[in-house]
């Protein structure tokens, strides 16, 4: 039985806003809001462009990873391609921007997967996942200071290597399991996602 309730108005007003750090990538702000019932809180929450994840998938069944150094963690992680927005490109855009240059290959089909929101309570950040399809192999043009290495494997592997906790990185994760989920046919795509800047 599903129980009826009112809505109630959960919005926080934002009465004063500070930028506390102001970094090469992320920015952090700290505001004064008002809450539902007339008090004050601070929120703080870090500022992000947001960014694209591409599930590449080669004619043979295999997709296209990366093995990359996170300093954070002080480890390497295999990671599907991904990059943040730059300028007033759209997601698709990006995401064929960034499958480029980290892996040098390039799409002829594009899928738009999922939006989500990693990080609700401390940031505005936003991924759009794409599955692409029929690749071609160009030359990669790393960004100044990114080091990775490209492999593939076969995607069956993939999604097992997430099931074992051997990839742990949470955008690599959703990507790969939305793609298998979207392939089998029990995951249906919103053709309308993904089009925003």
């Amino acid at each position: 039985m599903t129980q009826q309730h009112t809505k109630i108005d959960l919005v926080e007003h934002p009465v004063d806003s500070t930028r506390v750090y102001d970094g090469a990538l992320l920015k952090v702000r700290r505001d004064q809001v008002r809450l539902p019932d007339g008090s004050n809180a601070v929120r703080e929450y870090i500022e992000h462009p947001g960014a694209v994840a591409i599930v590449p998938l080669l004619d043979n069944g295999e997709v296209v990873l990366e093995r990359q150094y996170r300093y954070p963690l002080r480890r390497e992680f295999i990671e599907i391609p991904a990059g943040k927005f730059d300028g007033a490109e759209t997601a698709l855009q990006t995401g064929q921007r960034e499958l480029r240059e980290e892996t040098g290959y390039s799409a002829r089909s594009w899928t738009h997967l999922a939006l989500t929101h990693p990080g609700i309570g401390y940031s505005d950040e936003r991924i759009e996942y794409y599955l692409a399809r029929d690749l071609q192999r160009g030359e990669s043009r790393l960004d100044e200071g990114e080091f990775l290495q490209v492999f593939s494997l076969p995607f069956a592997t993939a999604v097992q290597w997430v099931l074992q906790g051997r990839i742990t990185d949470t955008k690599t994760m959703i990507g790969l399991l939305l793609a298998e989920k979207y392939l089998q046919g029990q995951w249906t795509v919103n053709p309308a996602q993904g089009q925003q800047p």
